[in-house]
């Protein structure tokens, strides 16, 4: 089993910044895929953006490609997300979560992971 704790969020004006960033513990986390989802008051559950156990492989929603990017340090058992140009519709609940079987096409789906955090609040006032 892994442990997952979410950490970066707080309040930023539109256009800033922030890096979330997603740390294990408890099993070796290089095993994982790792996944971004958020959730905003009454909307469901989002996918944003994975990543393989290798980090060699990176996927993104359409929604928030090239302004989001997904990374990983193994050695450190955390995986990132760099938010850039943020505007009040970012405003949300994310999530990390972690798969620890093998790579799945269906990686934006989050039945496929099996660990979540508690999430990080990412508020973005305009």
């Amino acid at each position: 089993q892994v442990q997952l704790v979410e950490s970066g969020g707080g309040l930023v004006q539109a256009g800033g910044s922030l890096r979330l960033s997603c740390t294990a513990s408890g099993r070796t986390f290089s095993n994982y895929h790792v996944g971004w989802f958020r959730q905003a008051p009454g909307k469901e559950r989002e996918f944003i953006a994975a990543i393989t156990s290798s980090g060699r492989s990176t996927y993104y929603a359409s929604s928030v490609k090239g302004r989001f990017t997904i990374s990983r340090d193994n050695a450190k058992n955390t995986v990132y997300l760099q938010i850039n140009s943020l505007t009040p519709e970012d405003t949300a609940v994310y999530y990390c979560a972690a798969n620890p079987r093998g790579w799945s096409d269906s990686f934006f789906r989050p039945g496929v992971y099996d660990y979540w955090g508690q999430g990080t609040q990412v508020t973005v006032s305009s």
